[in-house]
């Protein structure tokens, strides 16, 4: 890990041929995001979706720095959570959009947390069969994860982002300071996913945010370093992978546990968060790698350690309110990664850092451990 200055800004270069882009990450991008994008993209009408807890903070700011910089913008504000990430907000969003007239060489901005960030890239991906896109990622989660890589899509009954396309931004905005009005429950959430880099394939990372987590939850250097390092990480997987035929999966670890919870929960995010979710499901599958006899459960037991130590859940049995029965977790995780014949894919572990995709999983395996771990 290389030291950053407190005030420095970072860049990220995802080099996918003629749809490469930048990922900036720094203080003050908002209101410099109409000069950003001006200097990068050609049209100068903008569709901006945000969420109403996101739009009082800083959708001013972002219509102010567009104005200056002679980009035209209309906004929608949608109602903020996961239940936005639904076939009546994607309708909804895409009517405005059409609305405000924006054409193949304009772009929808998101500006928001993951929801947001999805919904509208879902939307920038089938408007006009594609228009240009923009994220302004306002939470560390979304920052780290999904506002990179181009996964798009909503939800579905059947379960967690099923409904979707690839649709690649052209820029993203990681604006560092409006990481501070986080509450401390969003940022661990977003932790999360910082983690789960170092647990994929990066170990020293891993052990390099055992010693300095607390210096990235109070901000500064650290925050904007580990921003830095996930992005590049996964720019790294999506570059190499970009329609997740193979490898990107590992994007996905701890999500086949977590996605079928979240799931249980109907998407209460008074109950859970997608980023906690991924923690138990970090835990849940270093424990079923133990158990499968391809790591130590040392490896479980210090992930645990350190999710713990930073705050975050890492048992089903802390999720408030009753879970339904393995079997139900069983349908919700077969139904994120497909059986086939029987046989899951998973992403499991041979220790810190030693991810892989595994697609010969025994779903009875995965059934008894489930009922093993279960609260009740």
């Amino acid at each position: 890990m290389n030291a950053i200055a407190a005030s420095a800004e970072c860049k990220v270069h995802v080099p996918l041929g003629d749809r490469a882009y930048d990922i900036l990450i720094g203080p003050g991008l908002i209101a410099r995001a109409g000069a950003e994008i001006a200097a990068r993209l050609k049209g100068r009408k903008a569709a901006i979706i945000t969420d109403e807890n996101v739009a009082p903070l800083y959708l001013n700011a972002l219509v102010e720095s567009l104005t200056a910089s002679g980009i035209a913008s209309s906004s929608l504000i949608l109602p903020a959570g996961e239940k936005t990430k639904s076939f009546e907000h994607l309708i909804t969003a895409c009517d405005k959009v059409l609305e405000a007239r924006v054409e193949r060489n304009d772009y929808v901005i998101a500006l928001g947390g993951g929801v947001i960030g999805d919904l509208s890239g879902f939307v920038a991906g089938i408007i006009r069969r594609g228009v240009r896109f923009v994220q302004i990622p306002t939470s560390l989660l979304s920052q780290v994860d999904s506002s990179v890589g181009g996964k798009t899509g909503i939800n579905s009954r059947h379960g967690k982002n099923l409904i979707g396309v690839f649709h690649q931004p052209d820029l993203v905005l990681a604006d560092s300071d409006v990481l501070n009005t986080l509450s401390e429950r969003e940022f661990r959430a977003g932790y999360a996913e910082v983690a789960k880099y170092g647990l994929i394939d990066k170990p020293d990372f891993f052990t390099w945010l055992e010693n300095n987590w607390q210096s990235v939850f109070s901000g500064g250097a650290a925050r904007i370093e580990a921003i830095a390092a996930s992005c590049q990480a996964k720019s790294d997987v999506v570059v190499a992978d970009e329609h997740e035929n193979g490898q990107r999966a590992l994007l996905n670890l701890g999500h086949t546990f977590g996605h079928a919870l979240e799931a249980a929960t109907a998407y209460d995010s008074s109950r859970l968060v997608h980023g906690e979710g991924v923690a138990i499901g970090m835990v849940l599958a270093h424990e079923f790698s133990a158990r499968m006899n391809l790591a130590s459960p040392d490896d479980a037991k210090r992930v645990e350690h350190h999710l713990k130590e930073v705050g975050l859940p890492t048992r089903m049995s802390q999720i408030p309110g009753t879970l339904p029965p393995a079997e139900v977790l069983m349908d919700a995780i077969a139904q994120d990664k497909k059986v086939k014949s029987g046989k899951l894919t998973f992403i499991l572990t041979r220790g810190i850092g030693q991810s892989f995709v595994a697609n010969d999983v025994p779903a009875s395996e995965v059934l008894s451990f489930l009922k093993e771990k279960h609260p009740q």
